[in-house]
């Protein structure tokens, strides 16, 4: 039997291709995204855990909750240098610090803006840093820039480098270009180092570190090191080695880069999922096309059970042959992905390609169309070899009474029924109701689209006559003849349109959302803020506007730790005086007048949680220190409001309890509105500070609403997989269509239909098919999002859907476009279909 599968594998190469393609494209993309991800893994892992070799402990302060930024004395450090097997204590500062480009535009990434202290040992150098030009700081005017910032900012030794902190901004003499590891610098990001006093000055107080790095001596055991340090330093300090930095640094880039993989695996899910389609619909057809040869070699003596081992033999060689083509092109798509969404500040990951991924991939080539084989050569081995050898078999209609139709409609309602339940209901398990429902009625939806072929086919059948009465006609009939065909190709389709029309849903409402959420509670011009990643600002950061003729201004500062009627709380201080013409506060109840005479004004979601009410007095304790708050206005907010706090408080107030209140924001109105004369002196005005982002109402919306763009950019791109592989599959379809209407087509051909009609035909064909799937996924996929958000509408003020038409119309296009694409090759074939050898053949 194996001999005989061999043979019918060699003797029906270009009838197999096809098989082989199929499965190819499915093994392709589970195999592309397990490299990509393990690779992108061990990249960061590498990165995360590399430069803590040259550390033999390293030594980190204990924090104070509330207090000031915990750090260790230049005591501490002199302490260890004498500890018998040190090398070298060399005290570290970090901080925030921004650079710009000549430009005034920032350098680095939002995520990783640092600054640090260059501390040279006894011969001149810091280990931690290798110079490429010049050499570090040696006085407060001076700083170094990494290689990277400094391309960027195309910096030279000697430049005049503008730098922000969290204390303002200053000019600075470019003394030096340095290399360093990623236990000091994140790639993609910026670090600034200064001298070691400057750097304190900056970050902490004169003669602190932020830790100490200690070098052993050669020769020291780590481990008897670690003991006397541990001795050493201050009870409320701790000491680990390196390699434990190393090993934990590692640990998180794994959990991190585990995240990307997961979705990574999921898109491969999907993608596989819709290549099953494809798989299923070609041997389908295979086995279809060789009904009479299977029914020859039954008449001949071979039983059922040899028959079906012979065919699924067959398809465990071709999945072993598409297995090792899909892993070598998988690995090229990985390879791919590097190029399209790795950061261009990372250093190219080496592709990893396991063996486990390797097994997986040969495991999925193999089962699948042994499982996709499985049903058609079982439907074939029911014929009996007479009937067989007359006539193949005829295409089984969908029938409104099948097991499948009345599985199908079951599996329908019941999904839907449970969606509506998940996003009525809306509690918390509603996502997940949601999501079972979701998969249930798409289960049911590809189950019934067979029978909704033929009634979507009528529906456009008069649109396709008025086309094109003839072509247009047999391309409808065609499309309906095999039901079952024409459903599962649309089904891989509607698959990748439910995915990609519910994405569009729920972030275009997201989007909306943010769009007023970010925007609506503000009526002042400017909104400043520190970089993400940045140190905090200060009331003091407000101070200089001060000089702006005109403004009015309020900081945002806020103060945690507080318990307000036993109730877990953050006041922001505000200025009473000014927030009312800077802010949108509607006022339910009370007056917003009330900040003035020291009370304070509550949002109504943390009043009707806390059942608060105007002029009630509740105790409130803030660490060691206690007294009482009146409430003297409620306001309505949006929990997840960008600057309406849920407490608001005058500054007064705040001063009292926390005398470090850190500053969120500030809000500023000009005399003269917003526009870039007034955006320019608010620059001005704090100092041209790189570490400060000035943002108009444009500018707040625009960097909120951003992140929800490129992260569906990206899945439509992942999307784009399984899109490929539904076009593919109409082309797989269409083509062993054309295989097997040869004598039909031929006949056609010479009874009038020149090539330039038949073309025709099959694309119309094509577009039908596509146009099914698209309409089934387009409408999964609204029902969905609006499932999903609905959800949100409780928790999140202000949420309501957004049905995004012009995006849902450019699915339905590219997917009607994907299908024609997919219908040129089978249409050519078509074209040229010999009429003699066509007519004549049985």
């Amino acid at each position: 039997m194996f001999r005989t599968a061999l043979r019918n594998v060699l003797a029906h190469k270009a009838r197999l291709l096809m098989t082989v393609f199929a499965v190819m494209l499915g093994v392709t993309f589970v195999t592309g995204s397990l490299v990509y991800g393990d690779s992108q893994k061990q990249a960061a892992v590498d990165r995360a855990s590399a430069g803590y070799d040259r550390i033999a402990l390293n030594v980190a302060p204990g924090a104070v909750p509330g207090g000031p930024p915990p750090a260790l004395d230049a005591r501490t450090a002199a302490s260890l240098a004498e500890v018998p097997g040190v090398a070298a204590a060399a005290g570290r500062v970090d901080g925030f610090a921004a650079v710009a480009d000549p430009e005034g535009r920032l350098l680095g990434s939002a995520d990783f803006r640092k600054g640090g202290n260059f501390a040279p040992g006894k011969d001149g150098t810091d280990p931690a840093y290798a110079f490429k030009e010049g050499s570090g700081p040696a006085d407060g005017k001076a700083v170094a820039l990494d290689e990277a910032s400094a391309a960027k900012g195309g910096y030279r030794v000697g430049d005049t480098v503008r730098v922000g902190t969290g204390t303002g901004a200053e000019s600075y003499r470019l003394s030096g270009v340095f290399r360093t590891d990623a236990s000091k610098l994140t790639p993609g990001g910026s670090l600034v180092l200064f001298a070691d006093a400057t750097a304190q000055k900056l970050f902490l107080q004169p003669g602190q570190y932020t830790d100490i790095e200690i070098t052993a001596a050669p020769g020291t055991d780590v481990t008897e090191l670690l003991t006397r340090v541990t001795a050493v330093i201050p009870k409320d300090s701790t000491a680990v080695t390196g390699a434990f930095l190393a090993k934990f640094q590692a640990n998180r880039a794994s959990s991190d880069s585990d995240t990307m993989s997961q979705i990574m695996v999921g898109f491969a899910a999907v993608a596989l999922f819709v290549a099953t389609f494809l798989i299923s619909n070609t041997f389908t057809m295979l086995v279809s096309r060789r009904t009479r040869e299977l029914a020859l070699m039954r008449a001949v003596g071979a039983t059922r059970k040899q028959v079906r081992r012979i065919l699924l033999t067959e398809s465990v060689l071709v999945g072993l042959i598409a297995s090792v083509a899909g892993i070598l092109a998988g690995t090229g798509v990985a390879a791919l992905l590097q190029a399209l969404f790795s950061a261009a500040d990372s250093p190219d990951a080496p592709l990893t390609l396991l063996p486990s991924t390797v097994i997986i991939a040969l495991v999925v080539g193999t089962v699948l169309p042994v499982i996709a084989a499985w049903v058609p050569v079982r439907r074939a081995m029911a014929i009996p070899p007479v009937a067989a050898l007359g006539a193949a078999e005829p295409a089984e209609p969908a029938r409104p009474g099948s097991l499948r139709t009345r599985i199908g409609a079951a599996l329908l309602l019941t999904g839907t029924a449970a969606t509506l339940y998940g996003a009525l209901a809306a509690d918390g398990d509603a996502r997940a109701v949601i999501g079972l429902g979701a998969a249930l009625t798409l289960t049911g939806a590809i189950a019934l689209i067979p029978l909704l072929s033929r009634p979507f086919t009528a529906l456009l059948r008069p649109l396709l006559l008025r086309y094109s009465p003839v072509h247009g006609d047999l391309a409808a009939r065609n499309t309906v003849r095999d039901p079952r065909r024409t459903g599962a190709t649309a089904a891989a389709l509607a698959i990748a349109l439910a995915l990609a029309s519910g994405l569009s849903v729920l972030g275009a409402s997201a989007t909306r959302y943010l769009d007023g959420a970010t925007t609506r509670d503000i009526t002042a011009d400017y909104l400043v803020q520190a970089p993400s990643g940045g140190q905090r600002m200060t009331p003091a950061t407000a101070e200089p506007l001060k000089k702006l003729t005109g403004a009015t201004y309020s900081p945002l500062n806020q103060s945690t730790e507080y318990e307000i009627g036993g109730i877990r709380s953050v006041l922001t201080g505000v200025d009473p005086a000014a927030i009312g013409r800077l802010l949108r506060y509607e006022v339910t109840a009370g007056s917003l007048d009330s900040l003035a005479q020291g009370k304070v004004a509550v949002a109504d979601y943390k009043a009707r949680a806390n059942g608060w009410k105007v002029g009630q007095t509740l105790p409130v304790k803030r660490l060691d220190q206690q007294g009482e708050i009146t409430i003297g206005a409620i306001y309505r907010a949006d929990e997840q409001s960008k600057v309406l706090p849920s407490i608001t408080a005058p500054d007064s107030l705040v001063a009292r309890f926390d005398s470090t209140p850190h500053t969120d924001s500030i809000v500023v109105a000009t005399a003269g509105g917003p526009g870039r004369a007034q955006l320019a002196s608010v620059v001005k005005a704090l100092g041209d500070n790189p570490a400060l982002s000035v943002l108009d109402k444009e500018a707040v919306r625009s960097e909120d609403t951003s992140g929800i763009g490129n992260q569906l950019n990206i899945f439509y791109a992942l999307l784009s997989m399984a899109l490929v592989i539904a076009a593919l599959g109409i082309a797989n379809t269409l083509a062993m269509s054309v295989l097997e209407r040869r004598k039909e087509i031929g006949t056609l051909r010479a009874l009038g239909l020149d090539r330039a009609g038949v073309t025709r035909m099959i694309r119309i064909e094509a577009l039908l098919v596509g146009a099914l799937g698209a309409a089934v996924g387009t409408v999964m996929g609204v029902f969905t999002g609006w499932a999903l958000g609905n959800t949100l509408q409780e928790s999140v003020a202000g949420y309501a859907l957004v049905i995004p038409w012009g995006r849902l119309a450019l699915g339905v296009l590219l997917a009607l476009a994907g299908a024609l694409l997919a219908s040129l090759w089978p249409a050519r074939r078509a074209a040229g279909v010999d009429i003699p050898a066509a007519t004549a053949a049985q």
